[in-house]
């Protein structure tokens, strides 16, 4: 297996940004254009702009160990958020309230938050790894974007449902669907030169520009 430099430090920032994501910024509803919407709008597309650049450099194949390491440690983070919050506070602890406030989730949530993640970033690796084949390299911006169209679709329309469906009013969460979508879709299309610039840096620093001809594109295995 081919040693690279790089390929640690993202997978590394991937898993970083995934758990910041679910333990911080989603806690905290914000006001946007005078929107309602998750905080975690602002920072999950990093994810994606993450994944686009694994799959560009290193493959589908590579981008799929990431994306298994990221869901392994999100799935930790609920389990270690479950037993301390579960475990008795001492006498003069006082916040046992407002720490359930934040990092407690509903297995509904869970379970919404795990489905989105796992198909929308399949999805959006996949979706890039066959346009490079079909575009033979050429049009980076037409995948990224494309591939974050299909991905974050996959995402939003399986999250707000799964998640929220009957505790909110149908047009509300139609809004923050939309909403949340356009946030995402602008923040890929914004961030278009800096994928630019670091796949650019990879390709060269790496000697390595990947195309999935001969790839098992299933999900669920960890080989390169």
């Amino acid at each position: 297996m081919q040693r690279y430099r790089y390929y640690d430090l993202i997978m590394a920032a991937f898993v970083a940004t995934l758990l910041c994501t679910n333990l911080i910024a989603s806690a905290k509803v914000i006001v946007i254009c005078g929107i309602d919407i998750s905080s975690s709008v602002l920072f999950f597309p990093i994810t994606f702009f993450f994944n686009d650049v694994l799959t560009e450099v290193y493959g589908y194949a590579r981008s799929r160990r990431v994306i298994w390491a990221g869901f392994s440690a999100l799935a930790l983070a609920v389990v270690m958020s479950k037993i301390v919050i579960t475990l008795p506070p001492a006498k003069g602890w006082q916040f046992q309230h407002q720490y359930e406030t934040i990092f407690s989730q509903t297995p509904r949530i869970v379970l919404a938050s795990f489905t989105a993640f796992f198909c929308g970033e399949f999805f959006n690796s996949y979706i890039l790894a066959k346009m490079k084949i079909m575009t033979k390299g050429r049009h980076l911006w037409s995948r990224t974007i494309g591939s974050t169209l299909v991905g974050q679709t996959v995402d939003t329309v399986i999250f707000y449902p799964v998640a929220f469906f009957g505790f909110w009013q149908n047009d509300l969460m139609l809004v923050v669907m939309l909403a949340s979508y356009i946030g995402k879709v602008v923040w890929e299309i914004v961030a278009t030169p800096l994928i630019y610039a670091l796949i650019r840096f990879l390709k060269k620093r790496e000697n390595e520009d990947y195309y999935d001809y001969a790839t098992n594109f299933t999900p669920f295995a960890l080989k390169d």
